[in-house]
């Protein structure tokens, strides 16, 4: 049984069935930028315009006006003449249900105080936390194939525990997927299937068998990506032929060129840049035992040829640089020898800027392994401090599981500063003297690893911006994260309010890390991760980018957490110009049946929860079109479990409408996050997710889950944070209960006092108005 969302079944503030008068021609109309804000997030083609209606009423745009400029506005600002009578509803009408009558009280405290106290126990000794972060098993098969690569002496007990690993994601169809529970991907199955073949899984038994039987009928290996094509053609399995051209000679390109470094993201960069020196070399693995996988492939393995345009690229960008792509080949060879080595010299220099000391180039795994095969093409000698210290990188990323079938893989990164800052918020969020003493601690040990005197790649197209900004990992300074920065600098701030000591030595920070969003935002209103005006489209049409995430263009989910930030921190949209043009941005962002994608985080839950939660501290209320129709949306694709669930298939380029996905811990609090922020508390589908949550908690306080509900890249490489399901479900039932009790959200109060469970209290937070809705002090 669905949710109901007719207005009175103990709806959310406001009527959830939006009696929005529109024009009849409304529905032929599309909103503007919408084919922009499609092509931006990589979404592939903008459904036709009379999917994409935004109608809003004359009060609505009375209260967007109020949000951006602080005044009504002087005249009606919607025309009333020829509209009809009838009310049009955004959302079908669903079956109601009963909501659980037990969510008050002991139950609820105790699960909190449970997980508050799991999670302190997990805290680490210098006060953060770092989970697990899993990728699909591409990761942990190239691990094993670098390795052989560089022809090193494997550990035959670690390689059968990768093993272990991969056998057991393998599809019952052969394949492996990207996420847990999808489709089987030729790319990831070539991968995994050439490391157990290299780790010694004999080619008869009944796993291989399956995996090649998998890999032919979908194509053979020659329908690999370009990533796995470059991977083969190292190992010489294939020909450099099949592999786009990159030459290296690109790293000398001038600024105005169409195609130039800076034009790309951080991670497209830091992956490149040293493929670019492996792809004009050309070497060859060292690959001791003469492994080889040619029965993958269904014509002759050197026979293979380019790949074909992939279903995001575009027809005539792709057919251009396909020929630029014909005529390098035919030049290449005549490039002078003192301009190829500087070319060579220029991208080692970039390298070794970046290496981060312990956490490799870029600190993700891919841009990690091709700079360890870059230095060992050049001849650079292995126990060279640099380079011996990015080799040992790779092993650090290895999460070893022991006992009876113990398995080994390869993370892609770590997640410290961005599991440290939302563990915070959730340990605000429940009080108590215990889980704010934990928060101090980690917001101790975040403080110093601001980053305030690396001046990296961004600042390419802000020359003049100071640094401010907080890395994603444990160092990464040249490529702090857009998105941490501001969760960070809002539990800072959270956490300083009612305590000046603690407001003094953060206000720096907060100083900095608002410059410096404030600068980082793109011309449109919005923020990509890492980059400002990164919205270069035609450049995913490369051959080189079959994979669609060459780009870091603003986003809904970035930028809706900047205009939490903003908002949280005094800048709101009738004082702040960058406040307006982010709520713009957002508004214009948002989907025809209510919701906003998710670029970082799945799908449109997570993009939903994030707006939400901006809208709210922007100053709009429940009653504005935009909310009503976001929670119209979430309420209509609850599961009956009570949960809610999505997955990576949301994410293909024909996907038109929500499909059903399992329910998982984190996408529910995204969920009810959102609603709570929409003023959806006493919603009986809100108790319900509620009751979901205190279901599938574990005997030892938190929460778990299989469904990857992150991503990477789009439609390429999916993610599944063990930490989400631990913070994010308490974060929800601690809001829960705060709202149930506005005494938590802003009564001035000692943190240590038992009596005031929400410690969140202080003279500043009284001062903050808290409607009936229970509107949240916080933009998070």
């Amino acid at each position: 049984m669905r949710a109901s969302i007719e207005a009175g079944n103990g709806g959310c503030q406001g009527k959830l069935a939006c009696p929005a008068r529109v024009r009849p021609c409304c529905y032929n109309r599309p909103t503007p930028n919408t084919d922009r804000g499609f092509a931006r997030a990589g979404r592939g083609p903008a459904p036709p315009a009379a999917s994409r209606c935004h109608c809003v009423t004359r009060s609505d745009v009375a209260e967007i006006q109020i949000a951006l400029t602080g005044s009504p506005p002087a005249v009606d600002p919607v025309d009333t003449q020829d509209r009809p009578d009838t009310v049009v509803s955004l959302a079908p009408s669903l079956p109601s249900f009963t909501a659980p009558t037990d969510l008050a009280g002991s139950r609820l405290d105790a699960a909190i105080a449970h997980a508050v106290d799991a999670l302190i126990a997990r805290q680490r000794p210098d006060g953060h936390w770092v989970f697990e972060l899993e990728a699909d098993t591409t990761i942990p098969s190239e691990y094993v194939l670098l390795v052989h690569y560089l022809g090193e002496a494997p550990d035959p007990a670690r390689e059968g525990r990768i093993a272990r690993y991969l056998l057991r994601r393998q599809n019952d169809d052969g394949g492996w997927p990207l996420f847990h529970g999808g489709a089987s991907d030729i790319s990831a199955s070539v991968k995994a299937y050439f490391a157990l073949k290299m780790i010694g899984e004999p080619v008869d038994a009944p796993a291989m068998r399956r995996a090649r039987e998998r890999i032919l009928a979908l194509g053979g290996a020659e329908a690999s990506n370009v990533f796995t094509r470059t991977l083969l053609a190292l190992y010489g399995v294939m020909p450099w032929r099949a592999v786009p051209l990159m030459p290296v000679e690109i790293m000398l390109l001038p600024l105005w060129f169409p195609f130039h470094l800076s034009k790309i993201s951080y991670w497209a960069r830091t992956v490149i840049v040293p493929l670019l020196v492996l792809n004009t070399l050309r070497p060859c693995a060292r690959n001791p035992r003469r492994v080889g996988i040619d029965e993958l492939f269904r014509r002759p393995s050197q026979a293979a040829r380019m790949p074909g345009r992939a279903p995001h690229q575009s027809r005539f960008w792709y057919a251009v640089f396909r020929g630029v792509d014909v005529a390098l080949r035919v030049l290449e060879p005549l490039s002078p020898r003192a301009l190829r080595q500087r070319a060579m010299q220029q991208a080692e220099r970039f390298v070794r800027e970046r290496l981060n000391g312990d956490d490799g180039l870029g600190a993700i795994f891919p841009a990690m392994v091709n700079a360890v095969m870059m230095f060992d093409a050049l001849g650079v000698p292995r126990d060279e401090p640099a380079v011996a210290q990015a080799r040992a990188a790779l092993d650090r990323l290895l999460v070893e599981h022991g006992g009876e079938g113990d398995e080994t893989y390869c993370q892609p990164c770590f997640s410290p500063v961005w599991d440290t800052s939302l563990t915070c918020h959730a340990m605000l969020e429940a009080g108590g003297e215990r889980a704010l003493a934990a928060a101090r601690r980690a917001l101790d040990w975040l403080l110093p690893l601001q980053v305030l005197d690396v001046r990296g790649d961004w600042t390419v197209r802000r020359p003049h911006l100071r640094p401010g900004g907080w890395a994603f990992q444990y160092a990464n300074p040249h490529y702090p994260d857009v998105d941490d920065t501001a969760v960070v600098a809002m539990a800072l701030d959270r956490a300083a309010r009612g305590d000046a000591r603690w407001g003094g030595r953060v206000a720096p920070a907060l100083a900095r890390a608002r410059e410096w969003i404030e600068g980082m935002q793109s011309s449109d209103g919005g923020w990509g991760a890492f980059e400002p005006e990164n919205t270069h489209s035609h450049l995913n049409s490369i051959p080189f980018a079959d994979h669609g995430a060459l780009l870091d263009p603003p986003t809904a989910d970035v930028s809706a957490r900047c205009l939490s930030m903003l908002a949280q921190l005094g800048e709101l949209p009738a004082n702040s110009r960058a406040a307006a043009q982010a709520l713009r941005y957002l508004l214009d962002e948002q989907e025809a049946n209510g919701s906003w994608y998710g670029r970082w985080g799945t799908n449109y839950l997570y993009g939903t929860w994030s707006a939400l939660c901006a809208l709210q501290a922007a100053g709009l209320g429940p009653d504005a079109a935009p909310v009503r129709r976001a929670a119209q949306w979430l309420l209509s694709v609850q599961n009956e479990d009570g949960g809610w669930g999505e997955d990576g298939s949301s994410y293909r380029l024909d996907y038109r409408g929500h499909e059903s996905a399992p329910s998982t811990p984190s996408q529910t609090a995204w969920a009810l996050l959102g609603l709570m922020a929409a003023g959806c508390r006493e919603q009986p589908a809100v108790a319900r997710g509620i009751d979901y949550l205190l279901r599938e908690q574990r005997a030892d306080g938190l929460w778990d889950e299989q469904h990857f509900t992150a991503v990477g890249f789009p439609r390429v490489f999916y993610l599944r944070y063990h930490g989400y399901a631990r913070y994010f479900a308490l974060w929800a039932l601690a809001r829960y209960r705060n709202l149930g009790n506005p005494g938590n959200l802003a009564n001035p109060g000692d943190p240590g006092d038992p009596g005031n469970r929400g410690g969140l209290g202080s003279s500043a937070d009284a001062a903050v108005p808290n409607d009936a809705a229970g509107r949240m002090p916080w933009g998070m």
